[in-house]
C-alpha cells in the first residue's frame, strides 16, 4: 500500500483555476494560510487552522489563528478584530469551521452570529460531527466555497490530517554530521513540531510550555521498548508531529518517518542520497553540503 504523507486533496485539480472565487478571496486564503503557520507547534492535538475575514467591499479587517486548544479559534479570533465589519462580509478559512460544543462552541455559530453572507474554505475537516460545518452554514443562508486553494493549505494542515490517517504523529527526520548548519535546522525545525526526539530517546516539547498546562503531556521517562510501543507513547501525549534528531537510539523510529531531511557532504553525495522508501521533494545546497528532504511513498 503507498503511504501517503499528506493526504491529498482534488479540488485544486479543477481547470480553469476558481470561476467562483474572486481574486482578493484568493489573495485572502494565501494569507490565512501563513497567518495558520503560528498555530504549529502549539495546537495540538487541535489543527493549526488560519482565518481572513472580509468586509462587503472584499477589505481585509480581522485575522486569526488557533493557538493551542481550549482557547479560541481562528474564526472567532479573526471576527473579534472585524467587530461589526464582517457583517455582510466573507470569512476565508483553512479548514472547516467546526460545528461541535467543546472546549468552546462552534465556529460555524459564530459566523452565524457575526453575520457573514459567504464563507470559502480550503479544506474539509473529517473530524466534524453530524452534518458538517459547512453544511449547517448552508442551512442558516451563508454561501460556502470549499476546495479553495486546498494543496496549498495543506503546507500547514498536512502534518496534522495525516496524523489522524496514521493514527500517530507525523515524524520528521533529521540526519547528518554534526554541524552548525544542521544545528541551525533543528532550532528551525522544533518551532513548528510537537515533540523533538533526541539520542538516547530523550523527549522534549518543541517550544517548551508552548501547549498550556494540562493540555500536553511530555514523556518524562527515555522512550524505550519497540517501535509499536514508543509510537503509542508519543501518540498519547497529544503530539501530532515530531522531530527525530539523528540516530535517536529508538528501535526503528526514524526509520518510520514520514519526511527525512538529510544533510550530505559533497564527498558523499555520490552515494544515495535517500533510502528505499523514499522520493525526492527537494534538493538544496549549502556550503559544503546538499540538503535533501524526502517523502515516503
Amino acid at each position: 500500500m503507498t503511504h501517503v504523507p499528506f493526504p491529498a486533496c482534488s479540488s485544486d485539480s479543477r481547470k480553469g483555476g476558481f470561476p467562483e472565487v474572486e481574486a482578493w478571496e484568493l489573495e485572502a486564503m494565501r494569507r490565512a494560510i501563513v497567518v495558520s503557520a503560528q498555530g504549529l507547534g502549539s495546537a495540538s492535538p487541535n489543527p493549526p487552522v488560519g482565518c481572513v475575514v472580509l468586509d462587503r467591499g472584499g477589505r481585509v479587517v480581522g485575522e486569526g489563528f488557533h493557538l493551542r486548544k481550549g482557547e479560541a479559534h481562528a474564526e472567532v479570533n479573526a471576527l473579534a478584530m472585524a467587530g461589526d465589519r464582517a457583517l455582510g462580509g466573507t470569512a476565508v478559512v483553512t479548514l472547516e469551521p467546526c460545528n461541535h460544543y467543546g472546549r468552546t462552541p462552534p465556529c460555524r455559530e459564530a459566523l452565524i452570529d457575526a453575520g457573514v453572507a459567504r464563507v470559502v474554505i480550503a479544506v474539509m475537516d473529517p473530524t466534524s460531527r453530524g452534518e458538517g460545518g459547512a453544511a449547517l452554514l448552508r442551512e442558516a443562508g451563508v454561501e460556502v466555497e470549499q476546495g479553495v486553494l486546498s494543496e496549498e493549505a495543506l503546507l500547514v494542515l498536512g502534518p496534522w490530517l495525516a496524523s489522524l490517517t496514521l493514527e500517530r504523529p507525523f515524524i520528521t527526520w533529521l540526519e547528518g554530521p554534526d554541524s552548525e548548519a544542521l544545528s541551525a535546522e533543528v532550532e528551525l525545525l522544533r518551532q513548528s513540531h510537537d515533540l523533538v526526539v533526541w539520542a538516547g530517546g530523550l523527549v522534549e516539547e518543541g517550544r517548551p510550555g508552548s501547549h498550556g498546562d494540562g493540555v500536553f503531556r511530555v514523556p518524562e521517562r527515555p522512550l524505550e521498548g519497540d517501535v509499536g510501543h514508543v509510537l503509542k507513547v508519543v501518540g498519547e501525549t497529544g503530539a501530532r508531529s515530531v522531530l527525530v534528531v539523528g540516530a535517536a537510539g529508538v528501535p526503528s523510529v526514524e526509520q518510520r518517518a514520514d519526511r527525512l531531511i538529510r544533510y550530505l557532504p559533497f564527498a558523499e553525495t555520490s552515494q544515495a542520497p535517500l533510502p528505499p522508501g523514499y522520493r525526492l521533494s527537494e534538493v538544496t545546497r549549502g556550503v559544503a553540503y546538499v540538503r535533501v528532504v524526502g517523502l515516503r511513498i
